[in-house]
């Protein structure tokens, strides 16, 4: 739970070209975005408020909670978001202890950065670059396309 930063100018360009999009078609249009990359949730909802993302509903597993994140915040516009994601069962209403997960980074993407590199950077070993391309499915397609301005979870290694 959290605010994450983001660069506005970076990202995916959802709301198409249309000039003035209401707070509630931006909203509408981040929820497709995040849906078409089918998560397990339940009652997601995205909140626009200026350009940060508000989150809220359950998800299954706190890595998807981070792609979930990580999808909304990598829109252009998108300045903010506002991680209020419960990470429960689904179906479930009582709130359970999830099991502790090591600490996750984000890591923003500069000029010239490969997955090697940042993958040589975190762990010391530039081969492990396929553990950070995992951990950022399915919002990356490819290992050799990230951008400027992109945030990328950087999952601890097990």
């Amino acid at each position: 739970m959290g605010l994450i930063s983001f660069l506005k100018g970076a990202g995916a360009k959802i709301f198409g070209k249309k000039e003035e999009l209401t707070e509630e078609e931006k909203a509408a249009s981040v929820m497709a975005h995040i849906t078409s990359f089918g998560f397990q949730t339940e009652n997601l909802k995205a909140v626009v408020e200026g350009e940060t993302v508000i989150l809220t509903g359950k998800v299954d597993t706190i890595p998807n909670k981070n792609k979930i994140v990580v999808a909304a915040g990598n829109v252009e516009g998108i300045s903010k978001v506002d991680d209020r994601l419960a990470v429960l069962p689904m179906g479930e209403t009582i709130p359970e202890i999830p099991p502790t997960e090591p600490e996750k980074e984000f890591y923003t993407v500069v000029p010239g950065d490969t997955l090697s590199k940042i993958a040589k950077r975190f762990y010391g070993d530039a081969n492990k670059y396929p553990v950070i391309f995992e951990a950022n499915t399915p919002m990356l397609t490819h290992p050799d396309k990230i951008y400027p301005g992109q945030v990328l979870v950087i999952p601890p290694l097990d």
